[in-house]
Order: C-alpha cells, then sequence, then structure tokens
C-alpha cells in the first residue's frame, strides 16, 4: 500500500482517538451529531486505510474485546461519582470511532474469504 495512504489511514487513527477522549472528557453529556459524525467518518478511513489483510484478524479481535469492555464499562463508570461521567462518556465516544471500522474490517476479510474460494 502506498506510504501517503498509510499515514492518512495513521493520521485518521491517531486524530478519531484523541478527538474520542477530548469530546468525552470536555462534554460528557453532550452528543454533538457533527461529533458523532465526524468519529464515524474516522472510523471508516481507518477501516479502509489503515488494517491490512494480514492484520485483520488481530484487530477484529481487539476491537470486538474493545467494545464489548466499553459497553460494560459505560454502566460500570455511570456509578463513579465526579469522574465516572466523563469516562462513560470517553468509552462512548472510542465505541462510536472504533465500531465502524470494525465492520469495514470484518467486511474486508468476509469479502477476502469468499474471493479466494
Amino acid at each position: 500500500m502506498d506510504s501517503s495512504i498509510q499515514a492518512i489511514g495513521s493520521w485518521a487513527f491517531l486524530l478519531g482517538v484523541v478527538v474520542a477522549i477530548l469530546t468525552g472528557a470536555v462534554s460528557p453529556d453532550n452528543t454533538n451529531p457533527t461529533v458523532v459524525s465526524f468519529l464515524v467518518l474516522l472510523g471508516i478511513i481507518v477501516g479502509l486505510l489503515n488494517i491490512t489483510t494480514r492484520e485483520a484478524n488481530s484487530f477484529l479481535l481487539a476491537s470486538a474485546i474493545l467494545v464489548f469492555v466499553s459497553g460494560l464499562g459505560i454502566t460500570v463508570f455511570h456509578g463513579v461519582e465526579s469522574i465516572g461521567v466523563y469516562l462513560a462518556s470517553i468509552l462512548a465516544k472510542i465505541t462510536v470511532f472504533v465500531v465502524p471500522a470494525t465492520i469495514i474490517v470484518a467486511l474486508k476479510s468476509i469479502f477476502s474469504l469468499a474471493k479466494s474460494r
């Protein structure tokens, strides 16, 4: 894959994580549709440009665990006084970013499997 395309995917990943953390920490009670759409778009870019076929299985396992544990963590952190709402919001925003990438990589993996038969 071209190095400039890989760089775009890498920057999209870094930007997605930073935006998820910052928006979750700064405004935990606000789900801004623009921010959510931006995180989804970055997740799609990461799924398309940043994960190779060789990395797909590891990525899918890690992202599935992250999404599962984040769902549990959101519930647990809501019970933590003061800081819990911020931690839950950060996990929710990270999930919004990771899920589209996971869907794209899973579809690419399925297509690759179907194509190889």
